[in-house]
């Protein structure tokens, strides 16, 4: 079944659930040295309003690159262990669409995520992103709990 895929794509935003969803999905690749794998960031800049005043979009932008990069340096290093390519990419825009449209600019065929972790009934439903991952992709997406 693995055979069937070339590249992996596995969102993440640092959370326990995308950290299991890295792993599972670095597990997969393993069984074969041909199948890529991307982790793909998505910071999404934005106007944040203070009593007074309003953050620069592009201060917020800085801030944000700025925290992500210990986090980049921590999956290059896991990534490392693999024989296979690998590469991290920190993308800027709504995470939903923006996932679907790197999934399918760089022709991924598989996508390995994490769900959004609720208690009670709100567990019957996926986050509001991988929700979107599910309905919009045009691979088969593996939801990690």
């Amino acid at each position: 079944m693995l055979t069937d895929y070339s590249r992996i794509v596995v969102p993440y935003d640092h959370s326990e659930l995308s950290k299991k969803a890295l792993k599972m999905a670095m597990n997969l690749v393993k069984q074969d040295e041909k199948i890529e794998l991307y982790v793909v960031m998505v910071i999404q800049p934005e106007n944040y309003l203070g009593y007074h005043y309003a953050v620069p979009i592009q201060d917020r932008r800085e801030s944000q690159l700025k925290a992500i990069e210990p986090v980049r340096e921590e999956i290059n290093q896991k990534l490392l262990k693999l024989p296979n390519k690998t590469r991290t990419f920190v993308l800027e825009g709504d995470p939903a669409g923006t996932i679907i449209d790197f999934v399918r600019k760089n022709d991924a065929d598989f996508i390995v995520m994490g769900s959004r972790g609720l208690s009670g009934l709100k567990e019957m439903f996926l986050g509001s992103v991988s929700h979107y991952v599910v309905q919009k992709a045009t691979c088969p997406v593996l939801i990690v709990k």
